[in-house]
């Protein structure tokens, strides 16, 4: 089993939880702070800190909630 868990947050980010290395699409690393348990990735396009979350969510209307089973 993997050690990196992601967790879908109810109308939020993707909670990406585990030893990770994050890259762009030229290969590029994003700095990741290393003492930061998780790191949350935005999924409503509304964020200014793009991939990141910045809570652009809360205010943008978006809705998305989905389950596995």
């Amino acid at each position: 089993m993997a050690d990196v868990r992601i967790r879908v947050r109810p109308n939020g980010p993707f909670l990406v939880e585990g030893p990770i290395e994050l890259f762009d699409s030229e290969g590029n690393a994003f700095e990741l702070n290393p003492d930061k348990p998780a790191i949350a990735l935005c999924r409503c396009g509304e964020s200014k800190n793009r991939p990141f979350c910045d809570g652009a969510h809360k205010s943008c209307g978006f809705d998305s909630d989905e389950r596995a089973s």
